[in-house]
């Protein structure tokens, strides 16, 4: 990525003349900052312009008491039934339907961040708990989240440190907390490791919950990062976060995640994002806001730099659509592709960005939205697609690609393109209802399509 100059990026955007407003902008925020808007969400945001539209994603969202009334229910059923599968389901259901997307999309950003797989924990109980966590501080107080995670009983069962004894510490969850959740590769000795292990004996999982034991608790004296002393595991977890790596490895998270996929972004642009980090004292909720509202977001440099995991795309589409549908067919769909929440494939998580994209998951991403579109539980707002662009005015063939475009692509189609998607949907026959499908397959199928 070429150098550029921090205070530029981190400024307020502001519409110019030149630059101005557009529906571009307003479905880039919506795709960034959740999943996607539907007609009515973008139509506001364009008319309301950034300061309002992202006032409203961030703060004047929350979900309503009777929608956490539904997802508590929905969720002690699913935990019940102890279906791991149905996990899965219950989580997209409310990224579909939450206003709160922001908070939603954060969410994902964590469990990939703090990747913990049902298929070894074994547990509906623990693992939703562990969402439940995420979700509390996914744009919050990230210290309160380590602590959380630190002694949540999937994550200790995750990384084998239920039972760490202090005559035999187990080092997994000591190098995880510094390499993958806090500092990074080479912030770190093996030494340190082993003594940070230390401070976390006697950590176990008893009835599916954190449990100290005391006497399994090694009180030695322990040095690690600069540090000496008898420290607890939750002292231990503190110090690590003072660190002055820590703030600079959560900016490039938050900047890989909101921004651009491209790995190498330079230290110096990450360094306003981490005094802010620092000074808030890891509230992330501020930074979140600079990001989401500052030159570099809506510039070249983000917008159409990103690849949409399947997660993003499917759940885009279907929230730009007002769509509804069987969610477990949805679920078993994304686990093909390799994007099975609650199933992240290692500690480390998803790679991302690159990685989403081969010719197998292509196509495989081409195939997911095709039968999406014609699962018999499928429907637009109710009713068909036809019947939904009609709502809108868009009733010709050539409007409803534009639309389709303009609300699912970050990239424009050329004339050309659009015009032989709309002649191969001539070829469906006469039926408005496959046309109209046959185009937004196409469009899905083509690397524009793919581009967040």
């Amino acid at each position: 990525m070429t150098a550029i100059d921090p205070k530029w990026a981190w400024d307020h955007y502001k519409p110019t003349t030149s630059d101005p407003w557009t529906i571009r902008q307003a479905t880039h925020l919506y795709r960034r900052a959740g999943f996607g808007g539907n007609h009515e969400q973008i139509q506001q945001a364009i008319e309301g312009g950034m300061d309002e539209s992202l006032q409203q994603l961030l703060f004047d969202n929350h979900e309503s008491p009777a929608f956490r009334a539904e997802m508590a229910g929905m969720t002690r059923s699913l935990v019940a039934n102890g279906n791991l599968q149905s996990l899965a389901t219950g989580w997209l259901y409310r990224m579909l339907k939450t206003s709160n997307q922001l908070h939603e999309k954060t969410t994902l950003l964590w469990h990939g961040h703090f990747a913990t797989s049902a298929d070894k924990v074994q547990d509906a109980f623990m693992m939703q708990q562990q969402n439940d966590l995420l979700r509390e501080h996914a744009v919050g107080d990230f210290n309160k989240m380590v602590q959380g995670i630190s002694q949540n009983p999937a994550m200790l069962l995750y990384l084998d440190s239920a039972n760490n004894r202090k005559t035999h510490p187990n080092e997994n969850y000591a190098r995880e907390l510094m390499e993958l959740f806090c500092l990074g590769e080479g912030q770190y000795s093996e030494q340190d490791i082993r003594e940070l292990a230390r401070c976390f004996t006697g950590w176990e999982v008893r009835n599916r919950a954190y449990r100290f034991n005391r006497y399994q608790h090694d009180f030695g004296e322990k040095a690690f990062l600069g540090t000496q002393g008898n420290l607890t595991g939750e002292e231990a977890v503190e110090h690590v976060l003072k660190q002055p790596a820590a703030p600079l490895f959560i900016a490039r998270k938050l900047v890989h995640y909101f921004v651009i996929d491209e790995p190498a972004v330079d230290e110096a642009l990450l360094v306003p994002l981490a005094k802010q980090l620092r000074k808030d004292d890891f509230n992330l909720m501020n930074t979140i806001r600079i990001i989401l509202s500052s030159n570099i977001f809506y510039s070249s440099h983000a917008i159409a730099r990103k690849i949409k995991s399947p997660v993003e795309m499917m759940i885009g589409v279907m929230r730009v659509l007002s769509m509804t549908s069987n969610l477990g067919d949805l679920a078993n769909g994304l686990q093909q592709l390799g994007h099975g929440v609650f199933f992240p494939p290692n500690v480390k998580g998803w790679d991302g960005g690159r990685t989403w994209i081969n010719s197998s998951t292509l196509l495989g991403r081409s195939n997911l939205i095709y039968e999406l579109l014609h699962h018999e539980k499928t429907s637009f707002d109710g009713g068909s697609l036809q019947s939904l662009l009609a709502k809108h005015e868009k009733d010709s063939l050539v409007a409803a690609a534009d639309y389709f475009v303009d609300r699912l692509c970050a990239i424009p189609l050329a004339a050309d393109t659009k015009n032989q998607i709309i002649r191969y949907a001539r070829t469906e026959g006469s039926d408005r209802e496959q046309q109209l499908k046959s185009i937004l397959h196409q469009i899905a199928a083509i690397p524009h399509f793919q581009i967040g």
